[in-house]
């Protein structure tokens, strides 16, 4: 009797493990629409804020609110693509001093989960690396809308923004004279609306 419960216990342990496994996989794939998504960030040089973005990213996300366990998203954007309205200036910031872009092309984010704050609002937890330097950090992640695509049949279109800050020091951004913070500000605000689509 005892064999046959714990036969018994032992299948349905494996039925819901198999069930958590299939359901983590369930999360919708939404395609990023690079023409209406921006990566942009500003900076203070002495008390002026200085604005840029990166022009060249991509990345996935699987999102769905219903299963947020099946939710992950990864991010990857190209150094290169660096654009302050200043060509003297992005070539300094490809450099040595700050990003090292020869030697790190990319900086990149993975998820690691999601958490729900309301019906609008999640948090994006995961690691962000710049150069050779991973650090958790946690992205707000807010849907502006969803709607049918008025001119592509059976698509949708869902709106994110993330806004957060970062430390530029942490991930070593800055070196030798450039590390100071007193010329360049050590705060870097990052504001990344998107749009998504998919399949109906």
């Amino acid at each position: 009797m005892d064999s046959k419960i714990k036969t018994i216990v032992l299948a349905v342990a494996v039925t819901a493990l198999s069930t958590l496994s299939i359901k983590a996989q369930d999360a919708t794939l939404w395609k990023i629409d690079k023409s209406h998504t921006s990566v942009n960030f500003s900076i203070n040089h002495f008390f002026s804020a200085v604005t840029g973005k990166f022009s060249d990213f991509d990345g996935k996300i699987y999102f769905d609110p219903t299963n947020l366990n099946g939710s992950k998203a990864d991010f990857t954007v190209a150094i290169n693509s660096i654009d302050t309205d200043n060509s003297k200036r992005d070539k300094h910031l490809q450099s040595k001093d700050f990003f090292d872009a020869n030697t790190y092309p990319k900086l990149s984010f993975k998820s690691t989960k999601f958490e729900k704050k309301s019906n609008k609002e999640y948090l994006m937890y995961g690691k962000l690396t710049i150069k050779n330097t991973s650090k958790d950090v946690v992205l707000p992640f807010k849907i502006t809308g969803e709607m049918e695509h008025p001119m592509m049949k059976r698509t949708l279109i869902l709106g994110v923004v993330i806004d957060t800050t970062i430390d530029r020091t942490d991930y070593e951004v800055g070196t030798g004279d450039w590390a100071a913070t007193m010329v360049v500000g050590d705060k870097v605000k990052i504001h990344i609306p998107m749009e998504l689509n998919r399949k109906k």
